[in-house]
């Protein structure tokens, strides 16, 4: 089972910005895509952005393109999202989540193709 611990969320003016952290099990390292995804109160949750599990390849929500970055490090077993321009709209909570993956394989960002969940940190974007 892997285990996946979010961090970084808070309370952000509009226009802030903010960086969540999603520490992994070791061996996810080299096995498994991660992913991004959000849920706000009465909604479904969505995939904001995905990366593989080489790193090498990344997709994201429309409607955060060009505002959030994922990147991800092996050495630290970490995936981080930053989160720039950030609007009202973005307040959810968000969850980071593995799936593995063989490398030819294309990337993905549904959340029911992940598996694996941490429990979650609260993101609020409010003046």
């Amino acid at each position: 089972q892997v285990r996946l611990v979010e961090s970084g969320g808070g309370l952000v003016q509009p226009g802030g910005s903010l960086r969540l952290s999603c520490v992994t099990s070791t061996f996810t390292t080299n096995y498994y895509a991660i992913g991004w995804f959000r849920q706000a109160p009465g909604k479904d949750r969505e995939g904001v952005a995905c990366i593989s599990r080489g790193g090498g390849s990344t997709t994201y929500a429309d409607s955060v393109s060009g505002r959030f970055t994922i990147s991800r490090d092996k050495s630290r077993n970490t995936v981080w999202l930053q989160m720039n321009s950030l609007k009202p709209e973005d307040t959810a909570i968000y969850y980071c989540a593995a799936k593995r993956t063989i490398l030819t394989a294309p990337l993905t960002c549904a959340s029911s193709d992940y598996t694996d969940w941490g429990q979650g940190t609260q993101v609020t974007i409010a003046s």
